[in-house]
């Protein structure tokens, strides 16, 4: 089957990017973009969509075109040279937008476009692009004095060079820690793959034995399968001190300060737009409307499911004294047992389906499964430059064959290279001269690497996160609109960013869905039916200790930026304390320095919107269900939803796209069952 390709022309060449060309060259575009912007600005005749909003959209896209994979290799591939020349530039991107939204003559353009004949004639996506500026110029303190706006932008200068120094000490102080192990007794029940990583780890560093670090693959394994107590909570306290005046590289890249500073600073760039608190002002850009509306949410999760948590841990309780004599037991414990416990209970640990998780076939049956639902193939292409060797790129056709985006996948773990799983733009669609520019995305994990002749062997969890960020990339790749701030997830709410995204988590438990997802990288045999009821039946085991943990985190996050009062004494350290009595039921080490990486609420867009996470867990539960009812591959409510949700892109309400793909507003009952907790 005939394919048409993906041109390198249209995206970056990495390969070219020069650390040294970076500033003149962004400099040279926003000086391009304000003379525009000002020949824009002079026009005599009345404002239009095609000579007031096309130039804004055409502006912002090359600009994000230029941005975004130097960006990206700030976080998947830094060299001092780039964070050098990354922190210089970021203040120049953020005076140009600063600029922007406190323009007034740009403000008023946009206003009276918005009150003309013309605004009927525009279509959905045209309109809400009028809609949202307007909204943000407000937010953004359009109707200012002047020394209240010159206050803001300095202040949004600072809380970005604040996050990206966040960012940096984490990294840093992440990639600081290593724990040796020479005696092979201490590591032999560490799962194959693991201890591979472990040898490779010390051989990379010219030692002997292994070497354990603190990437996240690494960490979470050996807290999970270390026989040594001492050894679990010495990588625990290593961990959860990172970036702290606390651990073994105590202040050294302390983000305490640096906290704080962000949320004085959120809390004062509130107050001067009008809000009360930074909580409010996050709201006014997001489905939920009200504090109360979220904390009401959060609460009475947390009330369902708190008293299964409690059980589930005096479980732990009981079964470490029973086991081991085990009594108190600590959080560096609790991983532990918690494996033993599962093993003994269902026979089964998630180590044991790693073998039928090699990377190709689950790449390979997350392509089919997409194409059963929405009919798009997906395939390789090998001639696209990249920045790593482990890096692959992907093109999506439609089920005519048309092109319709393209992504890269860079999957596996290593220095340099920021922690956790993302998606992120490379490219949006739009249509310039009657040609589609077609999306690019940026699939990012952070799973063990292949060792020697053996494939990258996933987890279950692993798989989850890889369809989850999928998910986020489908949502932004399949959009039909053409308008860059509204297309794919550009302009969507932050708390119905991750409904496609959570909406794709569902496969992974099915075993239609296993059937070819899932295969033994030796024999090429499927899923075992009785290894999958193992599953099947472990799926909810401490379903409620794991819902209240990211409840703590939610009510954590919003409390923090609701309640904040700027002469209070150490208000991070405070509130958490204050969350944890209320929410948790496990005792935290005083040691436990959680929040200093944080990273999705200090050096991300989740701030005051941590919440996002279960209140789109509503939406996609709820949509999940439909195709429960209808056949879960069901071509018809495949359809539906990529017409309806994916294709849509910011252009609409969420709620209104939800409606009119279930029919009726969501309900929590669908989140409930899937979770265990009715």
């Amino acid at each position: 089957m005939s394919y048409p390709s993906f041109q390198q022309k249209k995206l970056p060449y990495f390969n070219d990017i020069q650390p040294s060309q970076i500033e003149p060259q962004i400099q040279s575009l926003l000086t391009k973009n304000r003379q525009k912007l000002a020949e824009v600005l002079s026009q005599t005749g009345p404002y239009t969509w095609d000579n007031l909003m096309l130039p804004l959209e055409d502006m912002h896209d090359e600009l994000n075109n230029k941005w975004a994979p130097l960006s990206h290799l700030h976080s998947v591939l830094e060299t001092e040279e780039l964070r050098e020349v990354y922190n210089k530039v970021l203040p120049l991107l953020t005076q140009y937008n600063t600029e922007l939204s406190q323009n007034e003559k740009l403000f008023q353009a946009i206003s009276t476009l918005a009150n003309s004949s013309e605004f009927a004639q525009l279509n959905a996506a045209q309109q809400k692009i009028i809609q949202n500026d307007i909204r943000d110029f407000k937010l953004a303190g359009i109707h200012l004095s002047a020394d209240k706006k010159a206050r803001l932008a300095m202040l949004q200068q600072k809380i970005s060079q604040l996050a990206t120094k966040f960012s940096e000490n984490l990294l840093d102080a992440t990639q600081a820690f290593t724990l040796q192990i020479t005696d092979p007794n201490e590591v032999k029940n560490l799962p194959p793959q693991a201890l591979e990583l472990a040898i490779e780890n010390a051989k990379r560093r010219g030692l002997e034995g292994y070497v354990l670090t603190l990437d996240y693959p690494s960490y979470s394994t050996a807290l999970r399968f270390l026989d040594n107590r001492a050894l679990r909570k010495q990588l625990y306290e290593a961990y959860t001190t990172r970036a702290s005046e606390l651990g073994p590289n105590a202040g050294q890249w302390d983000n305490t300060v640096v906290m704080e500073e962000i949320l004085q600073i959120r809390h004062e760039m509130a107050q001067l737009v009008e809000f009360d608190n930074y909580a409010d002002y996050s709201l006014a850009t997001k489905m939920a409307k009200t504090a109360e509306e979220v904390l009401t949410f959060l609460n009475e999760l947390v009330i369902k499911s708190k008293p299964i948590a409690e059980q589930e841990y005096q479980d732990i309780i009981n079964f470490a004294k029973k086991l081991d004599g085990l009594d108190p037991i600590y959080a560096w414990d609790l991983p532990y047992y918690s494996e033993k416990l599962r093993e003994q209970e269902f026979d089964f640990s998630p180590e044991a389906l790693r073998p039928y998780f090699p990377i190709d076939t689950v790449l390979g049956g997350m392509f089919t499964l997409v194409n059963k639902l929405y009919g798009i193939h997906i395939q390789e292409q090998p001639n696209i430059e990249v920045w790593h060797k482990d890096v692959r790129f992907f093109a999506i056709y439609d089920e005519h064959n048309a092109l319709r985006a393209g992504f890269y996948i860079d999957l596996y773990a290593r220095p340099h290279k920021r922690d956790g799983a993302w998606m992120d733009e490379c490219r949006s669609r739009r249509r310039m001269n009657g040609e589609i520019e077609y999306p690019v995305a940026f699939l990012t994990c952070n799973f063990m690497p292949p060792l020697g002749d053996q494939p990258a062997l996933l987890t279950h969890d692993e798989v989850v996160t890889l369809f989850h960020e999928f998910g986020h990339c489908l949502h932004h790749m399949l959009t039909q609109i053409d308008y860059p701030t509204v297309g794919g997830i550009n302009g969507v709410p932050w708390d119905a960013v991750e409904f496609p995204s959570q909406f794709m988590e569902y496969y992974c438990w099915e075993k239609e869905s296993l059937d070819f997802i899932a295969a033994h990288y030796q024999t090429g045999a499927h899923l075992p039916d009785e290894l999958y009821q193992k599953m099947i039946d472990a799926k909810h085991f401490q379903t409620g200790l794991q819902m209240l943990r990211q409840l703590e985190f939610a009510l954590f996050d919003f409390r923090l930026h609701l309640e904040y009062n700027p002469e209070q004494i150490h208000p991070v350290a405070t509130l958490l304390q204050t969350v944890r009595e209320a929410v948790s039921v496990i005792p935290v080490p005083e040691f436990n320095r959680f929040a200093n990486s944080f990273s999705h609420i200090f050096g991300g867009g989740y701030a005051a919107g941590y919440y996002s996470y279960k209140w789109a867990e509503v939406l996609s539960a709820d949509a999940y269900a439909q195709f429960e009812e209808n056949g879960i591959f069901d071509r018809v409510t495949g359809q539906a939803f990529l017409s309806n949700i994916l294709e849509v892109g910011g252009s609409r309400d969420p709620m209104v796209s939800f409606v009119a793909f279930r029919g009726r507003k969501p309900t929590i009952d669908a989140l409930l069952r899937h979770s265990g907790i009715n």
